[in-house]
């Protein structure tokens, strides 16, 4: 308006009146309305942000006391030409709605202070659980450090530990080599020591041997002297016992070889004579067992002869025992094989179990049966000695001690059979035997004794064998017999190993 007005005053002379025309001034109006609602809207958006900036309650006083109030004054007295009901309903609305209003705003208002309240508790609650996980961190550190710390310690601890592991493990490699050769020296001294007892038994052996052939003759020999041991004492030094693990693996060594050539070559001589493989095998089995029995017997005897022998020459440190076992050690040769062959001879005639067969003689396995006697007189000599286990036939089969032969029947729990000992070390089982097996083995070994004693005592089986009378030979040989097949014996055999 100020525009126009001076517009208009400065188009016309100073001396004339400023006159508008009623379109001029309705044109002035709609312009003032028009910049007035331009204003207006304008406002209007700066309330609007105003209030979004204080969020959906606040801000609701300041409206309630001046916009409202002054809207409704603005509204009432541009109608005042309106009736007076328009006006009161109009106000009721207002106040209905200006309680709904604040009663609204106060229950947010209470809503809005739990929840700062919450908000409060929880930033109390956070302050504590971050001084918590402070606290704990501190705490880890601190462990973190001790850890370290004992780490390091340990890792010192076990590189000390390792230091002295090494240097006890060199130790120790240094002490093992020391005992070995501490070992080697002791095996080659006891070598040496054996190889000595060796000789000085052979020595011995061989000085005996030449005193006795200076001798006239044997019964001139035992003329002079009570006993051959007596002869041989004076030459004989304690240092001559072989060593008892040497002697005893030679023993087994010969005890496994009669096993496996001189039983074979027994039963191939058998063979000729008789066709039963099963009676072959119990003659071989029971001169085995009988002359283990009669090795044991002789043993005895003469122990019991060089005891008295060295009763009274005893003298020195060591047991009268020990020096009847040295010197029965160092002279094996005195035992008198021959007398035991006899002796095994003569059981098995008589023994029940094998039939006395006409058509052979059992001096004709004599040399297995010295062999024998040899290795069980000389098992006697060890410490403990060693001996052959019980058998009986119809036993129960015992794994430990036998083994079953090719021709067994590997489901039959006894025995019907041995064909060979079990060689035993007290209650120890050395070397295993062989047996034969058969279902009703008790009642088969039965029938074959009874059947034998019947044939053995029958007069038939004598009358039958009359024309055979001058081929047969008595259980018991006469001396002079046994004296004249000991001479062809000992002029077939050889030396005698020891």
């Amino acid at each position: 308006m100020r525009k126009l007005r001076q517009r208009g005053r400065s188009d016309l002379p100073k001396d004339t009146k400023l006159m508008n025309s009623c379109d001029q001034n309705l044109n002035c109006c709609c312009e003032i309305i028009e910049l007035n609602s331009r204003i207006q809207g304008q406002l209007f958006g700066i309330l609007s942000l105003t209030a979004q900036e204080g969020g959906h309650y606040a801000g609701v006083e300041t409206i309630k006391t001046r916009f409202l109030p002054w809207l409704g004054t603005c509204f009432s007295n541009s109608s005042l030409a309106k009736p007076n009901d328009n006006t009161i309903s109009l106000l009721q609305e207002s106040l209905e709605k200006d309680r709904q209003l604040r009663e609204l705003s106060a229950s947010r208002e209470r809503e809005i202070q739990q929840l700062d309240s919450e908000l409060n508790s929880t930033r109390v609650q956070l302050n504590m659980v971050q001084q918590d996980l402070v606290e704990t961190e501190m705490d880890l550190e601190d462990t973190k450090t001790k850890s370290a710390t004992a780490l390091l310690a340990s890792e010192d601890e076990i590189i000390h530990l390792r230091k002295q592991l090494k240097s006890l493990q060199a130790q120790e490699e240094s002490r093992q080599r020391s005992l070995d050769l501490l070992t080697d020296y002791e095996r080659q001294l006891r070598t040496l020591k054996d190889e000595i007892a060796v000789l000085s038994a052979e020595k011995s052996i061989l000085q005996s041997r030449r005193c006795r052939s200076r001798s006239p003759s044997p019964v001139s020999r035992c003329s002079r002297s009570s006993s051959p041991v007596q002869k041989e004492l004076a030459i004989v030094p304690l240092s001559t016992r072989l060593s008892t693990i040497s002697r005893k693996a030679n023993l087994l060594a010969r005890f496994s070889d009669a096993y496996a050539q001189a039983r074979l070559e027994a039963q191939s001589l058998l063979k000729r004579y008789i066709d039963k493989m099963e009676t072959v095998q119990r003659i071989i089995y029971i001169a085995t067992v009988e002359s283990f029995h009669v090795a044991k017997m002789a043993f005895r005897h003469f122990k019991i002869r060089v005891r008295k022998t060295l009763t009274p020459t005893c003298i020195g440190s060591e047991t009268l025992e020990d020096i009847v076992m040295d010197y029965i050690v160092c002279h094996l040769d005195l035992y008198d094989v021959q007398s035991s062959i006899n002796d095994v001879i003569r059981a098995m005639n008589v023994n029940p179990k094998i039939s006395f067969p006409p058509e052979v003689d059992f001096i004709i396995i004599s040399s297995f049966i010295k062999e024998i006697c040899c290795i069980a007189f000389a098992m006697q000599t060890l410490e403990p000695p060693l001996d052959i286990a019980f058998g009986a036939d119809g036993e129960i089969f015992n794994d430990n001690k036998y083994r079953r032969s090719c021709d067994s029947d590997f489901t039959a729990p006894l025995v019907f059979y041995h064909v060979w000992p079990a060689l035993m070390e007290n209650e120890l089982v050395i070397m295993k035997g062989e047996a034969v097996t058969k279902r009703g083995a008790f009642w088969s070994s039965m029938r074959c004794i009874n059947r034998s004693r019947s044939r053995s005592l029958s007069p038939v089986h004598h009358h039958c064998n009359s024309s055979r009378s001058g081929e047969a030979r008595s259980r018991s040989p006469s001396p002079t017999k046994r004296s004249t097949s000991r001479s062809r014996w000992l002029a077939s055999s050889g030396p005698l190993r020891i």
